[in-house]
């Protein structure tokens, strides 16, 4: 199992959940965040964090294509782990109950940390976080 941000988060981007996880697995887009399955550990801690209830398990029907949607994502837009109100959406309120948002999905990167990306992966992801601080205190 991981944990997906399903189109409840496009156009409304509140990143609340970015600051709340523990293994920096969210990335940014224009308009929307994903979670990298890989990185996910699935701990939960970040789906209650989020307003708008983008944040699920992977289990049902509806999340198996957000799980591609996320690993694709993931894999080109850069990490974010801090929340940066000024890049929440301005008319975010107006998008909140907007059913079927894919279409206005943005390929387009975010901004990110404008940390280097992630480039050790490892099966073990306790080993993995160990690895990715160790080359961060480096830097």
């Amino acid at each position: 199992m991981t944990y997906i941000v399903n189109d409840k988060c496009i156009k409304c981007k509140l990143m609340d959940c970015v600051e709340v996880c523990p293994v920096d697995c969210f990335y940014e887009g224009e308009n929307m965040l994903v979670i990298k399955p890989e990185e996910c550990i699935d701990c939960g801690v970040c789906e209650p964090e989020c307003p708008v209830n983008a944040i699920e398990a992977d289990i049902s029907d509806a999340a198996k294509g957000w799980v591609e949607i996320n690993n694709k994502y993931s894999n080109i837009w850069p990490n974010i782990t801090k929340k940066r109100s000024e890049d929440v959406p301005k008319d975010e309120k107006k998008w909140r109950n907007v059913k079927d948002k894919l279409k206005y999905l943005s390929e387009s990167p975010g901004k990110g940390d404008g940390r280097p990306r992630k480039s050790i992966q490892c099966e073990d992801r306790g080993l993995q976080r160990q690895l990715e601080e160790s080359i961060s205190q480096r830097a």
